[in-house]
């Protein structure tokens, strides 16, 4: 007897047994396919693994599954193999792995839309319409007249024409329009030849096509500016050439629309997205044009790296030291470590490009696993910024802006250029207190203060969303004494709309960028070229080219310099890096001034005399040192409780149950409070994994899993685990 073993999106870290549909033989399925099961008083859909002869259930413990969603495998065998090792890895069931490879619609067993993506066609009752019946509905009479050639038009062009989904719901609703899938060829011959590639550009291609159809992993380490871009799309062109696919992995979602404009306008081939601002149907239709490779190219956040793609040939890592490559909650994986492991399994080669790599990249480099190749030039005729520090001290501030600064931008401004000006706070103020009696606005839910958003009148904690209206007087003493303290954008936008009001102020950040259409008018605004102030936060730094751009402003370096966590000067060193890339990008000279009040301090000073790349291997040698990532590695087990008692008893239980058994070489720390203790009315605990040998913390990680589910969680006890772990400690 065969029974097939499948992934249900359960928190079991366990596969699950069952008999085929009656009527029909367990060796007629492979794995990929999705059944409809019975589990419990419910059905699920689940995902097959595999067909097997072994089961530890009795004949009178199976049941048959309902029926068969799928005439054929959705995800090819190497993506099963990597949701497989990454449930492993990872230490997460393998149900919920194996669904986060999925649209959200597959998981509920929607049909897979058929080839083509998703669009419309006129009925024969609009083909007839008098001329002016659409006078008052103008968008509609433009959906009618572009529909009107006779041919179906994808949704996607109907956007790019300016068409929303709602107005075409209208003229569905009338009868005039009906959807329908539009059939895409792939074609993988480039639309323009590019930029002429310099040398260094031109070596890192070569090197990168001759290992396609291999796997290898390759770091692309380009100054910012350098044109790394330049060489994806040089290397893609070579995979389309081969009737292959390319994958490739962006940061943050308001990087995809440039992306994919830029893709679109080298390659007549379908280039689809993957990112957390498309609806679950459009989704769907990217996945599908994926899935049966009409897609050439995939260009998607973090959780692109799971699309099901056929003739995969090339995986693309841009920007490949961002932290939010790494999922936090949940399902806690690291997109670039899966995207590598993935090219293995698919045996291509996976290209990892930043300016400023990871420490954990760089030594694989170094270590002569990857194979590295630098571009230490900007491309054309631009050249790297110059970089000075700002003395605060005893400086009078404007909104934190200091006089020096203020100066240089109006000298910027006065020339035609732009400048950008950055500032990792959002909000007007990071805390609200009274002057009369020191009371300070908390969050109820956290161990943090709220938030002034002045512009909303709103308190609003940052780590849990909670919101409360702003107080005209203090809730404790009734005083009328309110005043903030600390520097957000909003505050800082005041300062320079009143300092420099002849010159347009643009500020980026998630509060004003809340959909896409507004982020997408602050770029186009800022790539006309005109004068203008961009001032923004961390968004800023991730991608974005702003050619017009010669001045930039650290207003508080100050902010990065100080950080309890042993990835911070990485990441201060990164950001900045980032940050004072963006000036200068189009030949003209580039200059950035950083602020502080801490002019001296060694690693502002590292920054002024050393390059990121030299910094860097210092870096590592430290972390070698202290047996910590990349040499060495961590888990983390937590707990959340609304008891602060309980979660640090069941990790005390957790620590006693593991010594005995604990490897050689590997120590336990904790448990000990996270450090934002209460987050969301939650106490949350740690117990921290750390040895100099992979194997030997990955051995203790697994066993601690295995003990954690052995014991009993107390109240409202929820424990998870995370490997590799990138949150402050």
């Amino acid at each position: 007897m065969s029974v097939l073993r499948l992934a249900l999106p359960t928190p079991l870290r366990r596969l699950f047994d069952y008999l085929p549909p009656e009527g029909l033989s367990a060796h007629s399925m492979r794995p990929g396919q999705r059944l409809r099961v019975p589990f419990g008083k419910r059905e699920m859909v689940g995902i097959l693994v595999e067909v097997s002869r072994e089961t530890q259930l009795s004949p009178a413990q199976l049941k048959h599954a309902i029926e068969v969603l799928d005439a054929e495998p959705l995800p090819n065998p190497a993506l099963i193999k990597l949701c497989l090792w990454a449930a492993d890895y990872y230490l997460h069931p393998t149900g919920e792995v194996i669904a986060s490879a999925f649209p959200s619609a597959l998981r509920r067993g929607t049909e897979l839309p058929e080839p083509g993506e998703s669009g419309w066609r006129l009925t024969s009752r609009a083909q007839g319409l008098p001329d002016g019946a659409l006078s008052r509905s103008p968008r509609q009479a433009q959906a009618i007249e572009l529909l009107g050639d006779g041919k179906a038009h994808t949704a996607r062009e109907l956007r790019d024409a300016g068409i929303k989904n709602d107005v075409m719901r209208r003229l569905t609703e009338r009868g005039w329009v009906v959807p329908c899938r539009v059939e895409s060829t792939p074609d993988a011959l480039a639309a323009t030849s590019g930029h002429e590639l310099n040398a260094a550009q031109s070596a890192a291609v070569m090197a990168i096509n001759d290992t396609l159809g291999e796997f290898h992993a390759h770091l692309l380490e380009g100054v910012t500016g350098s044109g790394k871009t330049e060489v994806y799309l040089g290397a893609i062109a070579a995979c389309l050439g081969r009737g292959q696919q390319a994958l490739v992995l962006i940061p943050e979602i308001g990087l995809t629309p440039q992306t994919l404009s830029r893709f679109e306008a080298r390659f007549k081939a379908t280039v689809c997205c993957f990112h957390s601002g498309l609806t679950d149907r459009q989704r769907l239709d990217s996945w599908a044009q994926a899935q049966c490779g009409a897609a050439a190219i995939v260009i998607g956040t973090r959780s692109a790296v799971f699309t099901a793609m056929p003739r995969l040939g090339l995986i693309v890592v841009d920007e490949e030291h961002d932290a939010s490559y790494k999922q936090q909650d949940g399902f806690r994986y690291s997109a670039r470590d899966v995207a590598v492991k993935r090219a293995q399994l698919e045996r291509c080669p996976v290209v990892l490009g930043s300016a400023t790599p990871s420490l954990e990249s760089l030594h694989n480099a170094v270590r002569q696993r990857y194979r590295h190749h630098r571009l230490e030039e900007r491309a054309g005729k631009a050249v790297l910024p110059e970089l000075q520090v700002i003395d605060l001290r005893r400086k009078p501030l404007y909104g934190g802006l200091s006089e020096p600064l203020l100066q240089r931008a109006r000298d910027t401004l006065s020339t035609g250029s732009q400048v950008l000006l950055f500032l990792n706070r959002r909000g007007y103020a990071p805390a609200l207190r009274c002057h009369d009696c020191g009371w300070i606005a908390n969050c109820s839910s956290c161990d943090a203060r709220l938030t002034v958003h002045r512009a909303r009148g709103q308190l609003r904690c940052h780590h849990c969303g909670a919101t409360e209206q702003l107080p005209r007087s203090c809730p404790d003493c009734h005083s009328d004494a309110l005043m903030t303290q600390g520097l957000g954008t909003e505050q800082a936008e005041d300062a320079i709309r009143a300092k420099l009001p002849e010159w347009r102020t643009l500020r980026v950040d998630s509060d004003s960028t809340r959909s896409r259409e507004a982020l997408d008018k602050i770029l186009h605004e800022v790539s006309s070229g005109e004068p203008c102030i961009l001032l923004g936060t961390q968004m800023l730094a991730k991608g974005h080219h702003f050619p017009g751009v010669s001045l930039v402003g650290i207003i508080d370096a100050d902010a990065m310099l100080f950080s309890g966590d042993f990835r911070g000067e990485e990441r201060m060193a990164q950001m900045l890096t980032q940050v004072a890339g963006r000036a200068g990008r189009a030949g003209q000279p580039g200059y950035v001034l950083l602020q502080s009040h801490h002019p001296d301090h060694p690693a502002l000073q590292a920054m002024l005399q050393t390059s990121y790349h030299r910094r860097a291997l210092d870096l590592l040698d430290e972390r070698g040192e202290r047996q910590l990532p990349p040499t060495g590695q961590l888990a983390l087990l937590r707990a959340d409780c609304s008891d602060a008692a309980a979660g640090e008893a069941f990790l005390t239980s957790l620590r006693a149950h593991l010594m005995p058994t604990l490897p050689a070489g590997v120590q336990l720390v904790g448990p000990l409070p996270a450090p934002m203790h209460r987050r969301a009315g939650k106490f949350r605990w740690h117990l921290l994994l750390q040895g100099g040998h992979r194997s030997a913390v990955r051995t203790a990680s697994a066993l601690a899993v295995s003990k954690a589910e052995s014991l009993r969680a107390p109240g409202d006890c929820k424990w998870s685990v995370d490997v590799d772990p990138t949150e402050p400690l």
